[in-house]
Parts: structure tokens; C-alpha cells; sequence
């Protein structure tokens, strides 16, 4: 028996078992009458409204570099940006820097993911454990990233570990802490009947808590990955030679601020692409739950 047959069960009486039963083209068709499926409509508008705003940012820039408002060692216009943007595309050297991030945020949100579910699982299932190690994981916590980089450099040095500990720690947190929510926000009337109908522990954890505590989780590992992108931006503008954040150090020692300005927009591009690709991963994963679930 499956979360949805569990959830229609919940329900009781006719309405419930006859929503359980329900096609798929009548819910749609039901949502279309009730004026509710119109996503593509919003969604085409949304795209609409997203970019005059900053089409006339670009503009103000632009016009403040062609008027000399604003000298251009201070703020090179953005069309010098995307030049040397386009430059460092073409000579690769964006490429490896990419390339080398990427490498070190996901082996630190890797560690950061499965420390977190296994925390976050503990704490969600278990109130003692929880009693004991939240209110020291909530002052871990507040801490940022920053904060553990002099004792982490006196232990581990300035080498690959201290990268990977620093975004692990970043992932970490959100992921737990969402884990420990989802579990905990889990509908008592699906544990019930779980109950009724007979569930192993097993059986309750893998057909009703986990499926029904999907969506939290996976905003969790949306948030640390996010976060272990941040983190891997700031470890490398203090402690790298290679790297983005070394990209836009070095642009700015250099005093290139159209190097710096074309790191920190491949930083943004890749954030926007890892969140969004999250997302799509994200509707896919919990296609099966219906309005109200």
C-alpha cells in the first residue's frame, strides 16, 4: 500500500476513497474548471515582468560609463564585462576555475548531504536523541562559515580538507534541520492507519514517514546545496589558488574589476542553474502527490 492509498484511507467515508480513485485527465480537468491551471499563462507572464527591471539597470549602467558618471576603473560598463566574460569562456581559463569549484562544492555537500539526512533522520525519529543533541547542533549552527576558518586552518592546514569541511558544514545544517522537520511534521492520521493495516517499523518508515517527509528534505538539500556554493565562493576568495573566488581575488589584486565583475557573474549563472536544475529534479521527484498531500 502506498502513501496515496494510505492518504485516501485517511480521509474516510466516500469524498476520500473517491478522490483516491480519481483519473488523473478529471483532476485536470476539475483544476481547469476552478481556474486553477493556469501556470503556463502566469508562468509566461512572470518571464514577461522579470526583465525590464534589469534591462533598465544595464542601461543606467551603460549610460553611466558612455556619460563619464562613473570612471571605468571604478565600474567598468557591462559591456567590458561581458567582453572579458567572453574571453575567458574562450581561452578555457573560466573553464578550469569552474571546473575545480565544482569538484570541491560537491564533494563538501556530498559529506554535508549524508551527515545531515543521518542527523536530521536521528533527531526526526528519535525525541531522546533529539532532547540531547539539538541544542548543541542549534549552537553549531549559528556560527557562520567564517567563523571556523582560524581553527580549522591550526588543524587541517590551508590544503583541499579545509575546502571540503567548510562546505560540508554549510550543507549540513539545512539539510539536517529540514530532515528533522519533515520527520517530525509527518500526518498523524497517515501513521494511524499505517497502524490499522498492520506496518513493520520498516514498512512505516519506508511507505509513509520518508515518502511524506520528501518535500522538506528536498528543500533541504536545495538550501545546502545553495549554501555550499556560497561557502565554497567565500573558502576560496580567503584560502585558494585556484578556483572562482581565486578569480575574483586575483581580479581584484590586479585592480581588473572587469575580471572580477566577470567571475561574479559566472558565479551567479551557476547558482541560477544548480537551483534551477533542483527544482526540475524536485517536481519530478514528488510528481505523484496530489493538491493538498
Amino acid at each position: 500500500m502506498t502513501i496515496q492509498a494510505l492518504n485516501a484511507a485517511a480521509q474516510g467515508g466516500g469524498e476520500g476513497r473517491a478522490l483516491a480513485q480519481q483519473p488523473q485527465a478529471v483532476a485536470r480537468s476539475r483544476q481547469r474548471a476552478n481556474g486553477r491551471w493556469t501556470w503556463k499563462s502566469n508562468l509566461n507572464w512572470r518571464w514577461i515582468w522579470a526583465w525590464p527591471f534589469p534591462l533598465a539597470l544595464l542601461a543606467l549602467w551603460q549610460l553611466s560609463a558612455v556619460l563619464g558618471w562613473v570612471p571605468e576603473q571604478v565600474l567598468p560598463p557591462p559591456s567590458a564585462v561581458f567582453k572579458v566574460f567572453g574571453e575567458l569562456l574562450a581561452s578555457g581559463e573560466l573553464w578550469d576555475h569552474l571546473r575545480i569549484s565544482m569538484v570541491r562544492v560537491f564533494a563538501g555537500f556530498g559529506i554535508g548531504l549524508a551527515l545531515g539526512l543521518v542527523l536530521g533522520g536521528a533527531m526526526g525519529l528519535s525525541p531522546t536523541f533529539r532532547d540531547y543533541v539539538f541544542p548543541l547542533f542549534k549552537a553549531f549552527s549559528q556560527v557562520p562559515v567564517i567563523g571556523w576558518l582560524p581553527l580549522l586552518i591550526l588543524v587541517v592546514g590551508i590544503d583541499e580538507g579545509l575546502k571540503f569541511l567548510l562546505i560540508a558544514k554549510a550543507a549540513l545544517v539545512p539539510v539536517a534541520i529540514n530532515t528533522c522537520q519533515g520527520i517530525q511534521n509527518v500526518p498523524n492520521r497517515l501513521v494511524e492507519v499505517a497502524r490499522v493495516y498492520g506496518f513493520t517499523r520498516w514498512q512505516m518508515l519506508r511507505k509513509v514517514v520518508f515518502p511524506a517527509a520528501t518535500a522538506p528534505i528536498w528543500n533541504g538539500v536545495r538550501y545546502g546545496l545553495t549554501h555550499a556554493w556560497l561557502a565554497l565562493v567565500v573558502v576560496e576568495l580567503l584560502a585558494s589558488s585556484e578556483g572562482i573566488g581565486f578569480l575574483i581575488v586575483y581580479g581584484r589584486q590586479l585592480f581588473q574589476l572587469d575580471v572580477v565583475l566577470a567571475a561574479v557573474l559566472a558565479v551567479g549563472i551557476v547558482g541560477f542553474v544548480i537551483d534551477k536544475l533542483l527544482a526540475v529534479s524536485e517536481a519530478w521527484l514528488l510528481r505523484w502527490r496530489k493538491p493538498g498531500l
